[in-house]
């Protein structure tokens, strides 16, 4: 039995959901009006991660204090960065919330795309929305699958050039209070942003429909939060 068993609940769920709304609207739109619905239920933990990383940023040049002051001590430094955080009502591990709320999420929607059911059986343009890239046949698929991957390349570039940016300004802050290199591998992570179009040359249409729909969320909410100039975190497009 597979581990993903388990979610079986949640699938029928989730997949009783999409039927409902592909009884109105055709199924491929069903999947992105579940997704968005999804998401806006996820966007109060995305709000609160964004306040969470404003204070975060704004508690830098402490922090860097207390490094240099407990340097060689890491058990002084680690009461005193808890005492500071309790003092802001802040958390280190706030902007992570969302990312792992959503895991879930995405596990039920792979199960529900990559388990035969009806709504694969359903089209997009001519292309069943269980029909792997691979297998694609005739113009009117393959325009489908270059679409779909376009509109995944250019949200994952979207990220990638975000992350860079925020790289380059925190070495140049981290530079300029003589704070420490970038750890080893960092340069890679902005590229981490196009694992989603890979993901998507490996599941079916439908699944690369969800993606879509969810990493354009994802950047387009991430953008709207940080509006206002505050730092982002150096890391690509989030997969769900």
């Amino acid at each position: 039995m597979s581990v993903f068993a388990v979610l079986d609940p949640a699938v029928t769920l989730a997949h009783d959901a999409v039927a409902a709304l592909a009884q109105v609207v055709p199924t491929a739109l069903a999947i992105v009006l579940f997704t968005v619905c999804v998401r806006l239920a996820l966007h109060p933990l995305a709000r609160a991660a964004a306040r969470g990383e404003k204070s975060r940023a704004r508690l830098a040049p402490r922090i860097a204090e207390l490094n240099r002051e407990h340097k060689g001590r890491p058990e002084k430094l680690r009461a005193a960065l808890a005492e500071l955080y309790r003092e802001e009502k802040a958390s280190p591990f706030a902007g992570c919330l969302p990312m792992l709320v959503q895991i879930p999420f995405f596990s039920v929607m792979y199960r529900l795309f990559t388990t035969p059911n009806d709504l694969l059986d359903h089209t997009l343009f001519g292309a069943p929305l269980g029909l792997h890239v691979g297998a694609a046949q005739g113009a009117g698929q393959w325009t489908v699958f270059a679409v779909l991957h376009a509109g995944l390349a250019a949200v994952a570039y979207t990220g990638f050039r975000r992350a860079r940016r925020a790289q380059a300004e925190q070495a140049a802050k981290a530079a300029g209070d003589g704070g420490a290199p970038p750890p080893p591998g960092s340069a890679v992570l902005p590229y981490l942003s196009f694992g989603t179009v890979l993901f998507a040359a490996l599941v079916p249409l439908a699944a690369g429909v969800y993606l879509l729909t969810t990493t354009a969320w994802s950047a387009a909410e991430r953008a709207w939060l940080h509006r206002d100039g505050a730092p982002e975190p150096a890391g690509g497009v989030a997969l769900v």
